[in-house]
């Protein structure tokens, strides 16, 4: 590993994703587009004892704090006026049009003069519950509006000159008057809404790059228009070259100027016993600011914990070669397993997708077991949509989830709503009915909300299949804690059983692994062996299931020269079987039928 990586804990991290305006709101006026004052907000103190203690069970070792920071914002507080909504995307506004970085957003105390401390008081309930804080790092844009008055020294943009557009110690690239979109001033594209002109007061005899590199003085409705594009000491437009920035033991002297405010911003939350930071569109960033920014952090806490935000398809990355290894390299714990999940969602949309095409995903060298897996997140749809995942409902999580978490031995992620089958079904303001969760809107999440039951967080108006399902995500969740998926390696079965009849094939199917995905975890240390059979059909069971395990693999698992094996289910209980060794790469393990959206976890001794 690099000398700036932290060693992960022995259990892997399981992290819980919460954004606190939505985990424990329980107004449920949901009126759409409406203010906090008639829909609610969730609060730092709302998230109890009784909370954390239950995610505590559940098996999750970390808390990510989705969005904290303060952040532009149609609402206003004493001393903190409301933003002007040509720069809001929805009234609550964006947590990632972030605009005080060393404060966080007044919404969620109940005292907002206080929200500091009612943070910190939040991360001490969860130590206090041995779970680890992680907030985000955002560090490719700010608000329109930034401004910081906790620290206004270390505002973005003071003092910067706005007659070029790149300067090394700008924090902004500032458009020129040839850039496209007319010239001055910045037309934003809320013109004709609702109190909108579609201009920013401050942006009218200069202009910003927006956040996603769009260098216009009309950015579209698409863009990250309420965003502002950091500088750290590269122009993006000169390409990917980035070798003649500082090294990782550069003084902070010595650096671009973004990068000491960012190394302030990071070192103020570590100070506030904040344990780790993902990473928002972390590859957008150049590595050297990584690979100087991340030792920093390491040197003030050997076990900071960072997780990037990564797309290695993005045309934006900033990174020759293959971002996510670079990101790996520059320090990073972890990076976001997007492949995995495009193929697990392919299985369910017009793209085509089998089970089959994991494997080519399985031999992705050092990624593959340092990749976050998640089957939900913010960003991404609800598995429970009636418009997304086949329209399978919250059944559909079993087995996706199921296999993402156990194919490898990298952090594993839940995003709050999933494990009660929390379908984002409607529209509640800006973000549309688009099958999310809104981020952008005062809102509570109709099936949660029956699990927080008035804030005792006891599922106490859960549906018994609601009850089941958590149950089974926390059966799920503490299995991953278990030797074969914290230290074990991954051997893939479906190769050896794509000629198999009897391994999932459905008429008219001339090779097998449409639906069915097996493999195994081992772990030489221990000795403990598992396989994973997930049948991923919406609709059909699969009956007389023979899975063959080739002769190379019971050598891999040391159990080559046993005379007979036991196979044990553990995720559900109550199956088992023996068989001759020699039996099994031939006639395969015969499994009891296996209904649609099921998994089995199948512990094996010789």
């Amino acid at each position: 590993m690099p000398e700036n990586s932290s060693s992960l804990a022995t259990s892997r991290p399981a992290i819980y994703q919460m954004l606190p305006r939505l985990f424990a709101n329980t107004v449920e006026t949901r009126q759409f587009n409406a203010p906090l004052a008639v829909n609610g907000c969730g609060k730092f103190n709302d998230i109890t004892n009784a909370a954390l203690d239950s995610l505590k069970q559940m098996g999750f070792t970390h808390i990510w704090l989705t969005g904290i920071h303060e952040q532009a914002s149609g609402t206003a507080h004493p001393e903190r006026p409301a933003d002007p909504p040509d720069i809001l995307k929805g009234i609550a506004g964006s947590p990632y049009a972030i605009k005080d970085y060393f404060d966080v957003c007044p919404d969620y105390a109940v005292n907002p003069a206080e929200r500091l401390a009612e943070f910190e008081s939040l991360a001490e309930r969860c130590h206090a519950h041995g779970l680890k804080v992680i907030i985000d790092f955002v560090p490719n844009h700010v608000a329109r509006s930034y401004h910081s008055d906790i620290k206004p020294d270390l505002s973005f943009g003071e003092g910067d000159d706005h007659e070029v557009f790149f300067a090394r110690d700008n924090h902004f690239f500032y458009l020129r008057p040839e850039h496209p979109g007319e010239g001055p001033p910045l037309k934003l594209p809320t013109a004709g809404q609702a109190g909108c002109s579609g201009l920013f007061a401050p942006e009218t005899d200069y202009g910003r790059v927006s956040g996603n590199n769009v260098i216009s003085w009309a950015p579209s409705i698409y863009d990250w228009y309420e965003t502002v594009k950091l500088n750290y000491g590269h122009d993006f437009t000169k390409g990917r070259d980035t070798s003649h920035l500082p090294a990782s033991n550069a003084s902070p002297e010595t650096v671009p100027r973004t990068w000491r405010t960012m190394d302030a911003v990071l070192s103020y939350w570590q100070k506030l016993g904040v344990d780790g930071f993902r990473a928002d569109m972390a590859h957008m960033i150049p590595m050297e600011f990584w690979r100087w920014a991340v030792r920093r952090a390491r040197a003030r806490n050997s076990a900071a914990f960072f997780c990037a935000e990564a797309y290695d398809n993005d045309p934006a990355k900033l990174c020759d070669g293959h971002v996510l290894d670079a990101l790996l390299e520059a320090g990073f714990d972890a990076i976001y397993d997007d492949p995995v999940y495009d193929v697990l969602e392919g299985l369910y949309d017009s793209s085509g997708k089998w089970a089959n095409d994991l494997d080519a995903l399985t031999f992705t060298g050092t990624r593959f077991h340092r990749s976050l897996r998640y089957a939900e997140n913010h960003d991404e749809v609800r598995l429970a949509s009636p418009k997304e995942w086949g329209g399978l409902g919250m059944a559909v999580g079993r087995p996706v989830s199921a296999v993402v978490y156990a194919m490898g031995r990298g952090p594993i992620m839940l995003y709050s709503g999933q494990e009660v089958g929390e379908p984002a079904e409607g529209a509640a303001g800006f973000g549309g009915d688009n099958a999310r969760t809104t981020i952008f809107d005062y809102w509570s999440m109709p099936e949660f909300t029956k699990w927080v039951n008035g804030g005792n967080f006891d599922g106490g108006r859960l549906s018994p299949e609601q009850r089941e399902l958590r149950g089974w995500y926390g059966r799920l969740i503490r299995l991953m804690h278990e030797p074969a998926f914290t230290r074990g390696e991954f051997y893939g079965l479906n190769h050896a059983n794509k000629e198999n009849p009897n391994f999932g094939r459905l008429d008219g199917e001339t090779a097998s692994g449409h639906w069915l995905y097996a493999f195994l975890r081992q772990d030489p240390e221990s000795g403990q062996a598992f396989m994973v059979v997930a049948n991923f059909n919406g609709s059909q069971a699969m009956h007389g299931i023979r899975v063959r395990i080739p002769q190379h693999a019971l050598g891999w698992l040391g159990m080559d020269t046993a005379g007979k094996l036991s196979f044990r289910e553990r995720l559900a209980e109550g199956w088992a079987a023996e068989m001759a060794s020699e039996e099994l790469p031939y006639g395969g393990i015969p499994l009891p039928s296996m209904p649609a959206l099921s998994v089995m976890m199948i512990e094996l001794h010789a």
